[in-house]
């Protein structure tokens, strides 16, 4: 059975067809051929479950203010406070693409949507000033990884929802792991800078820092309505989504005029595109994940290694983080969060590791997993914003995918890096 499962997921994936397809096949073989007393329809009852939390809102109302921010003033201001501040010291193009990034990624919450903004900008900037292309290319596509760990994250909701865990403590604990991200990749580009012989940027005045701060500071407004909002108890994670795309309409449409009203619908119609994609993934991958688990597939596969793992927390812990990881090197991390949660939440539960500290390392890896090859989705990404081949693309990454599971150790041996700031916030 479990053979059968796994050849039809790699026939239908190596013959192209979209994630969607090869999961629902998998689960209806398995109810109809192999579970034959069971219902089909069931798995219609899982996939509309699967989209049913009300936490799930929070998902197209991020997309939406990241789709008005990506088209109006937003991430262009916040890249020339950035630039104003760090641009003239050593590494400093580099160091402003990270910091942006992480910017941009605290008001979007998507990896994707942090590739093209961010890159379509910065990516010819560096290349001006002589950095090669795949450096560039390397640091926007992993930069932009801190979108997943900042709040908002999208794969932090996604989570939440499949495992039970609370959406506003784990956002609070994304930001630790987020900001040491940032620091690990400055203080690798401010090492790695004198090879490329690029120099510095000149040194811009008070009175042009004091006006990017001005221009920026309305933009900086988002992530303390989020951040902000959950820490206080104001909002819920839904709630600050809502609160985000009011914000964002305020912004662009009346405040920047960046933004015009007959551009709406087309800004709702890709905000929908790009939902649908993430909530077919989460009602496919529920009805899977349901299937399997019905099958008892995971138990037979899994079930000897999870309990011997089990008996140390560290080492569940790097058992989560390999699974995640290798999963989303080759799966949508979506669909990889769907199908392994429900496998590893016995086991978490059992051992008494706090479930915040699983997701955010979960996270984690779904972010590393996306910059990673053969399959992470943000090297999709920029191949079609940046017009180059696969090769090309990947060929600067090893060094800080490096950085990554280093940080990936540390979390696993200091949890306060990710469970100290929710303390604080929920103690």
């Amino acid at each position: 059975m479990s053979a059968a499962v796994a050849l039809l997921l790699v026939l239908l994936l190596a013959a192209g067809f979209p994630m969607l397809v090869p999961l629902l096949a998998a689960a209806l073989v398995l109810v109809v051929v192999f579970l034959a007393p069971l219902d089909p329809s069931l798995l219609i009852q899982q996939m509309i479950g699967g989209v049913s939390p009300s936490v799930l809102t929070a998902v197209p109302m991020f997309i939406l203010a990241a789709d008005l921010m990506t088209r109006g003033h937003t991430a262009e201001r916040l890249l020339d406070l950035v630039l104003c501040s760090v641009g003239h010291r050593r590494a400093g193009l580099p160091i402003t693409t990270t910091l942006s990034c992480t910017l941009f990624g605290s008001v979007s919450g998507s990896t994707q949507a942090t590739v093209v903004a961010m890159g379509s900008t910065l990516r010819p900037r560096l290349l001006a000033r002589g950095y090669p292309d795949s450096f560039a290319m390397a640091l926007v596509i992993n930069a932009s990884d801190i979108a997943l760990l900042i709040p908002p994250s999208i794969g932090m909701i996604v989570y939440g929802v499949v495992s039970g865990t609370s959406v506003g403590e784990l956002f609070i604990a994304g930001i630790g792991p987020g900001l040491l991200i940032l620091a690990a990749f400055s203080a690798y580009c401010w090492a790695i800078d004198p090879r490329f012989g690029v120099g510095v940027l000149p040194r811009v005045g008070w009175r042009e820092w004091r006006d990017a701060l001005r221009r920026a500071l309305l933009p900086l407004g988002f992530p303390v309505i989020v951040i902000g909002g959950i820490y206080s108890g104001t909002f819920s994670p839904s709630e600050a989504a809502a609160a985000s795309v009011l914000y964002a309409l305020v912004l662009e449409l009346a405040v920047f005029r960046a933004v015009r009203v007959r551009e709406l619908p087309g800004i709702a119609l890709s905000t929908g595109v790009v939902t649908s994609v993430v909530f077919v993934l989460v009602a496919a991958g529920a009805a899977f994940s349901w299937a399997i688990s019905f099958a008892q597939i995971p138990d037979a596969l899994l079930g000897d290694f999870v309990a011997v793992a089990s008996g140390s927390p560290g080492r569940l812990l790097g058992t989560v983080a390999v699974a995640y990881f290798v999963g989303c090197m080759f799966v949508d991390p979506i669909v990889v969060i769907m199908i392994l949660t429900p496998i590893f939440s016995p086991a978490i539960a059992a051992s008494g590791i706090d479930p915040v500290l699983v997701g955010t390392l979960v996270t984690l890896q779904a972010a590393i997993g996306s910059a990673t090859p053969p399959f992470g989705c943000d090297i999709f990404t920029a191949m079609a914003v940046f017009r180059q081949p696969y090769l090309e693309v990947i060929r600067g990454t090893p060094p800080f995918v490096l950085i990554l599971l280093a940080i990936t150790i540390l979390l696993i041996a200091f949890p306060p890096l990710a469970l100290g700031l929710r303390d604080l916030a929920y103690g």
